[in-house]
Formats: C-alpha cells, structure tokens, sequence
C-alpha cells in the first residue's frame, strides 16, 4: 500500500520542462552549407523560416524536385545554389496589403531544408525561399524553428546568442 501511496504522490507532482532558451528580436545566424553568417529576425508571428533569394528555379533531378536560387543580401557574391525541395508551402497574403475588398492571394514558395546554427546550437530547419531584399533582414526566423531551437524571444534584446559557434 505504501508503494502505491509514492506512486500516486509523484503522479500528482507538476512535470516542470526545461526552460527554453531566451533569444533576442536579432541574432546571428550561421547557415553553414551556405557558408554565410546572416543577421536574422526572430518573428513569432511567422510559421516558417524565409531566406532572401533571387533568380529562384525549380527543376527536376532524378525525379525530385529541386530548387536553384542565389542569395538576395547586400554581400551576395552571386553563387548558385541548389537544394532539393522539400515541399511547396502557401503563404497567405496580408489583408491590409491588398485593396479594399480584395481577399489576399497566396504566394507558392519553395521549402529547403538547412541547418542553421544560432549560438552554439545547431539544428535542420524548413525555410522557404523569398526575396526579401527589400527587408532589413535577409533571414526570418518563425515559430516552427524557434522550437526546433527550444527558444523564445524577448523582443526588448538583440543578438544575445553572440557570435555562431557550431
């Protein structure tokens, strides 16, 4: 009876997960297939991961579709890249970016995914690939892969991961 009593206390007991690791609204994130180091926004208001990319291609190799883009930043050395795609994901417009009365149309973006490495931590990530060189961001991170990272955002910080060490 009394094994049966520790069993039911420790039932009852709150399960406390592990904190998550606080970022700040920008971070450093290294992509090291890329080989670059971008400043990032971190946007909780975001599903998935955007990277600024240009002259964006989809193309068939070996039945799988893949995708051929270059970087869209302000030190683009104009490289190609090509990642096998792996979805297609439907951003839906912003209402007050359209007219009155219009309804917001979806944009079809191609998803690759990188490994990204903020602070020392390094994790696989979906990011869809957009131009966001109108940004002050070339890299947005979203809610999906701030959980992958076990994190949260304390938008009153900036760059508190420091410098990418994966």
């Amino acid at each position: 009876m009394k094994s049966l009593f520790a069993v039911l206390t420790l039932l009852t007991l709150p399960v406390m997960a592990a904190e998550p690791t606080l970022y700040g609204r920008y971070e450093n994130i290294a992509l090291p297939e890329i080989g670059q180091t971008l400043k990032a926004k971190m946007d909780t208001g975001a599903y998935t991961a955007s990277l600024s990319a240009k002259d964006i291609e989809l193309f068939t190799r070996d039945g799988q579709e893949w995708v051929r883009f270059r970087l869209a930043t302000k030190d683009a050395d104009g490289k190609v890249y090509e990642h096998q795609v792996s979805r297609i994901s439907k951003i839906k417009g912003r209402a007050d970016d359209e007219d009155e009365g219009d309804t917001p149309e979806s944009a079809k973006r191609p998803v690759v995914d990188l490994e990204l490495c903020l602070g020392d931590v390094k994790r696989t990530v979906e990011v869809n690939l957009v131009d966001r060189s109108n940004f002050n961001y070339p890299l947005l991170v979203g809610a999906k892969a701030l959980r992958e990272f076990k994190g949260a955002v304390n938008p009153a910080k900036r760059f508190t991961a420091g410098k990418p060490d994966c």
